[in-house]
Parts: C-alpha cells; structure tokens; sequence
C-alpha cells in the first residue's frame, strides 16, 4: 500500500488535472455555442443556393454551363484537409487523418504514386502529419481558424478555383468533419471542383418554369462562384463547431474521470491512515506490554 505522503501529492495533482480539464470544458462550451450558431445559420442558405443552381444547371444546355463545371479526367488531384491547430479533442484529428489516408489508398494511389497527388492542410495537426510523412503539402491555412471570417475563407476558396481553372488540378476534394452535436462528428469527403451536376432523377423533380432576367446562363456564371465560397466556408465553420464539440465532450470526460480517480484516491488515503493509525496503537500497547513484563 503507498504511503501517505504518496497518496496525497496524487490527490493534489488529480485536483490540478480536474481543474484545468472543467475550466477547459467551459471555454469549449462557450466557443462551441457561438460556432453552432454560425453553421446552423449558414445551412439553410448553402442549400438554397444549392437548390436554385440546380434548378437552373439542369435547365441549360452544357455548352452554356460555367468553367468550374468542367469535367476532366482526375490526373491532377488535391485534397484539402481540415483539421485543428489543437489537441485535447479526442479522436477528432486522429480520425480525420485517418479518413484522408485512406482516401488517397483507395482512391487516389496512382496520383500520389506518380506524384500528381497534393494536399493543402488547415489545421496544424494535419500539417505536421503530413509533412512528416513525405505527402506533397503545397499549401498550409493553419492561421485561418483565428480570423475565421467570410473574407478570409473567400481568397482561399478564389485561389483553389483559380487553380482549377488554370488546369493545375482537375479535381479538389475537401475532408472535414460535419457537426451533428457535441458528441458526434461525421467525416465528408466533398468533391470542390469541378461541381456535380445533378443525378438525373434529382434533375427530373427541380423546377424549371422560372422566368430569369438577365439569362438563366449568366446566372449560374455568377452564382456558381458564390455557391464554391459558401460551400467552402460551410466547411470551415463545420469543422471549427466539431473541434470545439469534441474538446468540450473530450474535458467533460477527463473530468468525470479525475472525479472518479478522486474517490478512489481518498478512499485509499483512508485505508492507508486507519493503517497507519492501528500500527502505532498496536506499537504503544506491545512497549506498555514490554514494560510490564
């Protein structure tokens, strides 16, 4: 059984853990609440806007269709990963990480085997990974969570689709984590560019009998640009809510456990005493029995 003094400094060091854990639960709480309410404010719009650039891709002929429509065969691909620029998420960048990989595996391997596979990271904990490993890493956002506003997402977004309209990659692809709540993430993998045109069935049921003015093709020039920005920026603020659900939902653990370690410890600084405690009387009662005799 460890000694007393043992017990206590563990008790103490506990105490410290579960303080810096619950003070961090509230932080994440805090961001978490203004983060939610950024995303679920976003939804609504992003599939709108959706919804209206179907309806009117489907309605025009291709040859009217915007260049980021532009279906090429995927020699050049770049993925965009989203992660955290922290740890003490649990398993939020371990897993997003992990679906990126596997992506590239199944995927992607002759692209990164012929070295036409690159990766642009937003997040820090991606960035380290993969440039430790060797992966191409043409670009890093790390900063962008810190000043996440519309402005800065739209140059990054406006730099990808210039690209892809340069013909430096025929497709880009963003790995993220989507907020459902607090306590569940769903990694997406969305293809950026080019933009998909809708399934034949979906494109049977969009309504078309709109009348547009200026044409329904210089329309969807102009929103298709609007939609790629709301589409990444949607991204970035699911992610960002993900990161800050899955810290707080990681802290809210690691204090219940602190917590249960807690009654553990003092329970066995208990024992440890009342031991300590019955040896000397068993030691005072053998030296008056020594006496005696």
């Amino acid at each position: 059984m460890p000694s007393l003094k043992e017990v206590r400094i563990r008790i103490a060091s506990v105490k410290s853990t579960q303080q810096i854990t619950s003070a961090m639960k509230m932080v994440s709480a805090s961001k978490l609440r203004r983060a939610q309410n950024a995303i679920l404010k976003m939804r609504p719009y992003a599939s709108k806007l959706k919804e209206i650039l179907q309806n009117l891709s489907a309605s025009i002929g291709s040859s009217d269709q915007s260049p980021f429509t532009e279906q090429r065969s995927p020699e050049k691909v770049l993925l965009v990963v989203l992660s955290s620029n922290g740890g003490l998420c649990g398993a939020f960048n371990s897993n997003i990480i992990k679906s990126a990989v596997s992506r590239i595996d199944q995927k992607w391997r002759s692209q990164d085997a012929s070295g036409n596979l690159a990766i642009m990271t937003i997040g820090r904990k991606a960035t380290e990974f993969f440039r430790k490993k060797g992966f191409n890493v043409v670009a890093s956002h790390d900063g962008i969570y810190e000043t996440l506003t519309w402005e800065n997402v739209t140059i990054i977004a406006e730099n990808l689709m210039k690209d892809f309209s340069h013909h430096t990659y025929d497709r880009i692809e963003i790995i993220y984590n989507q907020f459902k709540n607090a306590a569940i993430q769903v990694i997406k993998v969305e293809q950026f560019l080019p933009v998909e045109p809708p399934e034949a069935e979906a494109s049977s049921k969009l309504q078309s009998d709109y009348i547009f003015e200026p044409s329904k093709e210089e329309i969807v020039r102009e929103l298709i640009p609007k939609s790629l920005k709301i589409q990444f920026y949607k991204a970035l603020l699911d992610s960002f809510a993900s990161e800050h659900g899955a810290r707080m939902t990681a802290m809210h653990q690691a204090t219940d456990n602190a917590t249960e370690l807690l009654k553990q410890l003092n329970l066995i600084y208990n024992k440890a005493r009342q031991a300590s405690i019955t040896n000397e009387i068993l030691e005072i009662v053998s030296g008056a029995e020594a006496q005696k005799g």
